[in-house]
């Protein structure tokens, strides 16, 4: 616009602060408002009102941030980590308040680098970790910084803020994983129970790397089932077993968490040696309960998702039949049109669509063979009509056979959602579950089609690996569930084992006894309010307790007498008393919280037990017929930035979940 002939206007009626930096001209019949620092020329109208006026002036480049604060209203300045611009024109009745929350991740304030603008600043140093930590929450990749985007973005956001590199980032991720490692070391060194340890093996999207990932896994004080990444560390393909082994020995020693080591998880494919001596270098030590006959446990999503493996292994030659027959279906109207009418002639009761599965989610060609099952007569129907186009549908005996294998599937589908979707996964929810796949496994195996009882052999003898190390646990773990308690045992092991179910029982209840009497061991105090030594502890007041009391004599007398008479222990009155009642949303976790008084021994043992992460697998990746995959974001970056960014993630979560 030329501005050759404008003239400036200079009126009472301007009492707005921001026309003590600009100058308002009339050319014609327009007003203009000229920045006198940057010449920029914005509207002048009275009819705009000053509000576009004073959010320039807080943006202008040229202008000197002295003063920027008086633009800011009084009432927003003692809002802690808030940012308010407001209309300051008072001849206008709408104030526009604009605030920005910042979320506070950390509470100390990092006082460095602070850019001011007056009694607001904007705290460069505090910003560049909020950027951060945004990456590591959300797997952005470092690079972001330097995209032209994202520099655009944040320019017209914040002016003020100066824009880092892909390397500061990287430096900042790096502290922040300290910072918040220093905090899971001391959650470690204040836990008042053990802790589960799971190894799960991860590969990379782009290369041939391998991770192993260490997962701890414990009870807190307020009886929350928690769990924290420890480690994401990179694998040399070279390593023997006793390199393998001793590399995990050393990240568990760097958490110095070796001696607090309940148990560990592994999946089905790591070496026997491997476990075996990680767990006799603990048990030199020490360190484990019953000698460590509770240390090795394998994942149960692990051996479902096998079995279901060999399920789909076996119908191998029926899958790609039923995938052609629902594409032909599907390739035109007309065909489908046809589908749907044959439908209704034989009077299919399902509304469900033919799909075609992902083969990368076993669940979903379960899904696929089901409805297909449902649609069986149709298919048969379609063939006669079009014998050309379905010739490859499959024969009687596939159909019988996919009904059977089905069958297989839909029991596995169904434990692994019981497992994953739990509101409270703590150990004791399993037994049952496992209990009914193998009692199914056994039955199977008595099928008169050769096929299918040996795809069941083939199956109950991986089952049966899983079986033999983890069934002690997994029924201790249901015992202290208090609406099982033994019952659930006498129960299931004469279906399991038939007349030999009591020799099993036994050993399972010599486990719990040992276990009873090494927390009795190692807990003097829990033992003492056992045996109802701790009365002057808690039944008494502290100044009663300094002064003289006349009854100390009768306190000895009493636990004397009690001790010859033979008191029960916790364990003996825990399963001596009557079932808790069964309900779908019970949570084991708060009763023996609630409990935890009354069963000071058999708590501590319950909350090392019902951590054990049975299943170790994501929820997310239940189903996947692949392993874990490290994203291409993340994945060619240096190891120990891989590390910090996988167990920061970790951390950072889960105490926003929190």
């Amino acid at each position: 616009m030329d501005m050759s002939d404008a003239v400036i206007v200079n009126s009472s009626r301007l009492k707005s602060i921001v026309w003590n930096d600009f100058d308002r001209v009339k050319k014609g019949d327009t007003f203009v408002a000229i920045c006198r620092h940057c010449k920029k020329k914005l509207s002048g109208s009275s009819t705009s009102g000053t509000s576009h006026l004073r959010n320039h002036l807080i943006r202008c480049q040229r202008r000197s941030n002295h003063g920027v604060d008086q633009y800011f209203s009084a009432k927003e300045k003692k809002r802690e980590g808030s940012l308010a611009l407001v209309t300051i024109d008072q001849e206008e009745k709408k104030d526009e308040v604009l605030s920005i929350v910042n979320l506070r991740y950390e509470q100390e304030q990092i006082k460095n680098e602070h850019v001011g603008i007056g009694t607001n600043s904007l705290d460069q140093r505090r910003s560049q970790f909020d950027l951060s930590r945004m990456i590591i929450l959300h797997n952005y990749p470092l690079a972001m910084v330097e995209h032209a985007g994202f520099k655009i973005f944040v320019r017209n956001l914040q002016p003020l803020f100066e824009l880092v590199t892909c390397n500061k980032v990287e430096a900042d991720c790096m502290e922040i994983y300290a910072k918040e490692k220093q905090k899971v070391y001391e959650i470690f060194d204040k836990l008042p129970g053990k802790i589960s340890v799971s190894a799960d093996m991860w590969t990379a999207s782009a290369g041939a790397a391998a991770y192993l990932c260490l997962t701890a896994h414990y009870i807190d004080w307020d009886w929350q089932l928690k769990r924290k990444i420890l480690n994401f560390v990179v694998v040399d393909p070279s390593y023997t077993e006793d390199m393998h082994s001793e590399f995990i020995m050393n990240c568990l020693m760097d958490w110095d968490i070796d001696r607090k080591l309940f148990s560990m998880i592994f999946d089905s494919f790591t070496s026997e040696n491997i476990v075996d001596r990680i767990r006799d270098r603990l048990s030199q030590n020490r360190f484990l309960y019953c000698n460590g006959q509770l240390f090795d446990f394998r994942c149960a999503i692990d051996i479902l998702n096998r079995m279901a493996h060999d399920a789909l292994e076996a119908l191998c030659e029926v899958a790609p039949k039923i995938r052609e027959s629902i594409r032909y279906i599907k390739s035109s109207e007309a065909t489908q049109a046809t589908f749907n009418g044959l439908a209704d002639e034989v009077q299919v009761e399902t509304k469900k669509c033919l799909c075609i599965d992902n083969p990368l989610k076993w669940n979903t060609t379960y899904f696929m063979f089901e409805t297909a099952l449902e649609y069986r007569k149709v298919f048969s129907c379609l063939r006669d009509r079009d014998p050309v186009n379905m010739k490859f549908l499959l024969s009687d005996l596939e159909w019988d056979r996919l009904g059977t294998i089905t069958i297989f599937l839909k029991l596995f589908v169904e434990v692994t959602n019981v497992f994953t979707r739990s509101k409270y996964p703590t150990a004791n929810i399993f037994f049952p579950e496992i209990c009914d796949i193998h009692l199914q496994l056994i039955e199977w195996c008595k099928n008169t089609d050769k096929c299918i009882s040996s795809l069941a052999l083939k199956m109950r003898k991986k089952f049966e690996e899983f079986w033999d190390k983890c069934n002690v646990g997994l029924a201790v773990a249901a015992i202290l569930d208090p609406r099982f308690k033994m019952k659930l045992l006498e129960y299931y092991y004469p279906q399991l084992y038939g007349d030999g179910a009591s020799v099993f029982i036994d050993e399972v209840f010599e486990c719990i006894k040992s276990l009873h009497h090494e927390h009795s061991i190692v807990s003097p105090l829990a033992s003492s309010i056992d045996q109802g030594l701790d009365w002057q502890a808690s039944g008494i007041p502290s100044s009663a307790r300094d002064s003289r009391d006349m009854l100390l004599g009768f306190d000895k007398f009493l636990h004397e007498t009690s001790q010859a008479e033979g008191s029960n222990s916790d364990l003996d009155k825990y399963l001596e008393e009557p079932l808790f009642p069964r309900n779908i949303d019970f949570n084991v976790l708060n009763w023996w919280m609630v409990h935890a008084p009354r069963y000071p021994i058999l708590s501590m043992m319950a909350r090392n037990i019902l951590a054990i992460p049975i299943s170790k697998v994501a929820s997310e990746s239940i189903f996947d017929t692949g392993g874990r995959v490290l994203g291409h974001n993340w994945s060619s970056l240096p190891p120990t930035t891989i590390q910090a960014l996988m167990c920061a993630q970790d951390w950072i979560r889960s105490e926003l979940e929190s």
